[in-house]
């Protein structure tokens, strides 16, 4: 009996793999959109873990007026950000870092060219790197693009509010909300609170916690500060602190992101499973509308013809078999008679009629209908493409099998011999009894002497010699016919059966291979969705 055991937590670097490789599956079959935001996360992954991982990059992000430069004067102890009250006046991101030794490469990759170095107490959050970025509502489109483009990069996000404009919806929908799965790696600030009451200031934030739950940011820290008395800032510092000494902020950003992309994958590829393992069991009806298509019925009874044609050519009366050559043989005229070595060309079979085409249409579309029952329907519309993946040579194909079907018509049997042998006996003994009779009529015709006659009781040997040979030839023919019929049917029955193997790994190669390798594909999409998604469910 299979047992779940516990999830086991999946490294960062199995995380990107995985996803790498189930953007690589989705594509072509899932959203574009999100096929291309799993491969930009993998990207990025594989740039910022070649870089500083002693540094973090923390960004403080806002709204015009929400006071965030302030704070990154405050926080720097510097006055490098310039302070605006209604306009935007960051235009281009500026970092301001603690110890910064090896730092440039990873500064020029977050292209922010405006950097300096802060004074800072030995060990005090050595390695930080503070960000002020351009405000998010700014009215200049390239200072949105800034922002949207480092809020992607960046290893910890501050989002500083202020209590005019915290319940913004240009700021919840387009920001916090999206970055539900980067709980770990937010943090949001009330800024501005010294300009409130205690009470007015706890309503405040008590509402923002609200709109932080319903944006599924819930657990996230949020602080009240004012970076003009002070409150607050302690334990914004202590907080930033504690981040960048534990340098994994980097780590986990990049696991939020992975999370993120994993699972707009899994709202691309929809819900469901496949409802059977593998598509060998669809093979039956498959096999049988392609064998009708492919014309192995009229094979099969031109099997049988051409077996009883030949039969009666080989064992038939001597004196009548020749009549035979005028009857075409029914696998000649289908060019099915027997193979040479070389290379399979066309046969001469009837071309598919529009009912045949039609079953055969029929029977692909329910193969791939049952094979994508319960796959989720981007999957399913895929499982239908690879069904008709190879419609093109499917025709061909099915040709080909039946031309190079090994029908048995090279192989004579022995029997047909020994009977053309005695036929050819006994039409000599005929001829004899002819001959003989002829030659008593000559002798009576020029008045000579008969000699002797030999009898068999009552008739003379000549007249039994004659009708003899000619009765017993007949039977014989009669019989050989009667072999002929079975023998036709046996061999009939063993070309059908060659035939509908033939065809069922056309089938099989053409139509079910494709199908099952969409079919597989998605269940090592969703294995490998898993794993990126953080966890990985085993049995044993």
């Amino acid at each position: 009996m299979k047992l779940l055991r516990r999830k086991e937590a999946a490294s960062l670097d199995d995380r990107l793999d995985a996803l790498a490789r189930a953007a690589d599956l989705a594509e072509g079959r899932l959203d574009e959109d999100a096929v291309a935001g799993a491969r930009s996360v993998v990207a990025r992954a594989g740039v910022r873990r070649g870089l500083s991982v002693g540094h973090t990059v923390v960004a403080l992000a806002g709204a015009t007026g929400s006071g965030k430069s302030s704070l990154f004067n405050a926080l720097s102890g510097t006055d490098l950000a310039t302070v605006g009250v209604t306009r935007p006046t960051t235009s281009t991101a500026q970092a301001a870092l603690w110890d910064g030794e090896g730092a440039g490469p990873l500064l020029d990759w977050l292209e922010v060219p405006r950097r300096h170095e802060v004074p800072h107490a030995e060990g005090e959050a050595a390695g930080l790197i503070l960000l002020d970025l351009p405000d998010h509502d700014s009215i200049e489109p390239s200072h949105r693009l800034e922002v949207d483009r480092l809020v992607e990069m960046v290893d910890l996000l501050v989002w500083v509010l202020d209590p005019q404009k915290y319940a913004d919806a240009a700021v919840h929908d387009r920001y916090l909300r999206p970055l539900a799965g980067h709980r770990d790696v937010t943090v949001v600030v009330l800024n501005q609170i010294d300009r409130l009451s205690q009470d007015a200031a706890r309503r405040c934030l008590d509402d923002l916690r609200r709109l932080l739950d319903e944006d599924g940011l819930g657990g996230v820290p949020l602080l009240g500060i004012s970076t003009r008395t002070g409150t607050g800032m302690h334990e914004l510092g202590k907080l930033l602190a504690a981040r960048v000494a534990d340098r994994r902020s980097w780590a986990t950003r990049l696991a939020a992101d992975v999370g993120t992309a994993a699972a707009r994958l899994d709202t691309a590829s929809g819900a469901g499973k496949p409802s059977r393992e593998d598509v060998d069991g669809l093979a039956g009806p498959l096999t049988a509308a392609l064998s009708d298509a492919a014309g192995v019925p009229v094979v099969v009874r031109a099997v049988a013809t051409s077996h009883r044609h030949r039969s009666i050519a080989a064992t038939g009366w001597p004196p009548t078999r020749w009549l035979r050559r005028f009857r075409p043989d029914p696998l000649r005229r289908l060019r099915l008679a027997a193979q040479t070595e070389g290379p399979v060309g066309r046969t001469s079979m009837p071309a598919v009629s529009a009912v045949q085409r039609s079953k055969m249409d029929t029977a692909i579309r329910r193969t791939a209908d049952t094979a994508a029952e319960g796959l989720p329907e981007p999957w399913a519309a895929a499982v239908r493409r690879a069904a008709r993946s190879h419609g093109d040579e499917l025709e061909d194909g099915l040709d080909r099998a039946v031309a190079a079907t090994s029908l048995g018509s090279a192989r004579k049997p022995v029997w047909w011999r020994v009977v053309g042998l005695a036929q050819w006996l006994v039409f000599a003994v005929a001829l004899a009894g002819g001959l003989w009779l002829l030659g008593l009529a000559g002798l009576d015709y020029l008045r000579l002497p008969r000699p002797y006659m030999p009898t068999a009781g009552e008739l003379p040997w000549p007249t039994v010699l004659l009708v003899g040979g000619i009765l017993l030839g007949l039977l014989i023919a009669g019989l050989s016919r009667l072999a002929a019929w079975a023998g036709g049917r046996r061999r009939a029955r063993k070309a059908g059966k060659a035939l509908r193997a033939n065809v069922d790994r056309v089938g099989r190669d053409l139509v079910l291979t494709p199908i099952n390798d969409e079919v597989t594909r998605h269940k090592t999409f969703t294995e490998a969705l898993t794993v990126a998604e953080g966890s990985e469910r085993r049995a044993s």
